[in-house]
């Protein structure tokens, strides 16, 4: 069983970031600036941004959070939203999801600049990603793609399950792994909560992506021999060993399904700071692109 460390992974592609800021540095160029707006006071929000925060910080990237207040109106939402795309000294924006319920989603990401998406999550990054035109690939999705190419994982021809079907993970990933690449080259099935018989799936595929929300569904009784697993899910459980009273799992129950597999992600330290990373890659190139450089 190999571990698929994105925390590790992660660290090595911001010492290479951190590298390329420096030298735009010393081309007396200003550093790339991410923003990342925060609606509310949601928690897990609030942990995210944070680390987004830390990891701009740690390669000399500029950062800003905007904190709203819950009760702020769509329309002065957007209208912020429309400021910052108007601002050339911002390369990258990020609207923290989930939302307030009275603020519809698709249309706060539908007013992100596609220059400055860099979560990839606006209708027309998604689109060109879908006909395989350059784009800022999703970030989560990026990371994945990412793990599997540094560790060279074989998906030419290979059963894909994708378990999930949400707009942020499932579906894009299943997009992804199915393109005509070195590393993701698989037959994908895409199946979610309805689908039946779902362990007659999970023991034939050879890759599984889980993106469920359901803590430890994945056992090892679901899979077979060598699989290779991504595990997208994370779900809080109180724990009396941790000081804050609750820890993160995944959608796979990591120790009995580790067993049997040739790759596996932890949770937490697999695609989360892959994630993370991602939005910082996707905003230097969004910067590069800006400022016609190639570092």
């Amino acid at each position: 069983m190999i571990l698929l460390d994105g925390k590790s992974l992660s660290k090595k592609i911001k010492s290479t970031l951190s590298k390329k800021v420096e030298k735009i540095v010393s081309l007396n160029y200003r550093a790339p600036h991410l923003v990342a707006i925060l609606v509310g006071s949601n928690p897990a929000s609030q942990t995210y941004v944070s680390a987004k925060e830390k990891a701009c910080d740690e390669i000399g990237f500029n950062s800003s959070v905007i904190r709203l207040d819950e009760n702020i109106s769509q329309e002065n939402l957007i209208n912020k939203i429309l400021e910052i795309n108007l601002n050339n000294n911002i390369d990258g924006l990020i609207v923290q999801l989930p939302l307030p319920k009275h603020i519809d989603e698709y249309s706060i990401i539908e007013s992100i600049s596609i220059e400055k998406d860099v979560d990839g999550f606006h209708p027309m990054s998604l689109g060109k990603m879908v006909i395989g035109e350059p784009c800022f690939l999703p970030a989560t999705q990026y990371g994945i793609i990412t793990l599997i190419e540094e560790n060279k994982i074989e998906t030419n021809g290979k059963n894909c399950l994708v378990i999930g079907r949400s707009n942020i993970v499932g579906r894009p990933i299943s997009i992804l792994m199915s393109r005509n690449s070195k590393f993701a080259n698989a037959t994908v099935t895409l199946a979610h909560s309805r689908t039946k018989n779902i362990e007659n799936l999970t023991k034939e595929a050879d890759i599984i992506i889980v993106a469920l929300g359901k803590a430890n569904f994945l056992n090892k009784d679901m899979v077979k021999e060598g699989v290779v697993i991504i595990d997208v899910g994370t779900t809080r459980i109180k724990s009396n060993k941790t000081k804050s009273g609750w820890r993160v799992v995944g959608d796979v129950a990591f120790e009995s399904v580790k067993q049997k597999s040739s790759y596996i992600t932890p949770v937490p330290g697999g695609v989360g700071p892959m994630t993370i990373v991602s939005l910082l890659k996707n905003t230097m190139l969004s910067y590069e692109r800006k400022n016609n450089l190639n570092l």
